[in-house]
């Protein structure tokens, strides 16, 4: 998917909302245990009911990786239904890679040509040469960790050298790479007083922002910092959404807390040049 048409699908929905499947077996509703791939069933049901409200999806690698090859035949499943159902839908396969150039390329190909994913993280600390080749795929963006909202993200990300902190080291530097028009960067939201630095070194890249509700982080503080001309936003929530009910009616719950974060992005979204 390109860039113009995510910003299409944004404008269109009112909404840059993105939902992260980040599945654990222990917090599903129990009758699904019951199904013969539970983890698929819980994702189609949540897709299903909250699709008209985002434009993106996230599966986070290690929650597949986790349950073995039935894990990642779920996440087979769950691309493809997205794929084949939902082509509108932005997808990011949250897998954090990142190694020497032959061995990016192959994590390449996995999931941008095998799983048809749309983008994939990336972890840059082993430089150019590890992204590139992520980089080399035609409408396929790759998402840096830049500035990540864990506690441990000031251990290194925040440290100074030669002046600048790490994180806009490795933005001003991504910035000189080839096919830089197809990075993103992880910034999370509960950092949102360094969105307006960031937005100086990279102002038309999109953000992929996790940390709102649950870890704290403020939407319209991340907005006020953050928003450009094509939103440049990709706002994304999991367990808020997600695991709301641990009953039958969990779909429909998903639904009503996605529809409360997409209503503030489209009330957002309607005064954007007030931000």
């Amino acid at each position: 998917m390109t860039t113009n048409e995510l910003v299409a699908q944004i404008r269109k929905k009112k909404s840059f909302l993105c939902i992260g499947l980040d599945i654990d077996l222990a917090k599903i509703p129990s009758h699904l245990l019951q199904e013969e791939d539970p983890i698929f069933a819980f994702n189609k049901a949540i897709i299903d009911s909250t699709h008209h409200l985002a434009v993106a999806y996230k599966p986070n690698m290690a929650f597949y990786e986790a349950y073995g090859l039935k894990g990642w035949k779920a996440l087979e499943k769950t691309i493809h239904y997205l794929n084949q159902n939902y082509p509108e839908i932005y997808t990011i396969a949250d897998a954090k890679r990142g190694d020497i150039g032959n061995t990016s390329t192959r994590y390449a190909k996995a999931f941008f040509s095998d799983l048809n994913f749309d983008s994939i993280t990336v972890a840059p600390y082993m430089g150019e040469d590890s992204v590139v080749p992520f980089l080399e795929f035609e409408n396929k963006h790759t998402i840096l960790l830049a500035l990540t909202s864990n506690r441990g993200a000031f251990d290194f990300q925040t440290k100074k050298v030669d002046g600048d902190e790490v994180y806009k080291k490795v933005i001003q530097t991504s910035q000189t790479w080839k096919n830089n028009h197809n990075l993103m960067y992880v910034v999370g939201a509960t950092k949102a007083e360094y969105f307006k630095e960031i937005r100086a070194i990279a102002p038309n890249n999109f953000l992929l922002v996790p940390g709102v509700g649950a870890q704290g982080g403020s939407l319209a503080e991340v907005c006020k910092y953050g928003l450009n001309d094509d939103v440049g936003l990709l706002i994304n929530s999991s367990r808020g959404i997600i695991y709301a009910s641990a009953e039958a009616n969990f779909a429909e719950a998903a639904a009503l807390k996605a529809k409360e974060l997409q209503q503030e992005m489209e009330e957002i979204l309607n005064h954007q040049k007030e931000y």
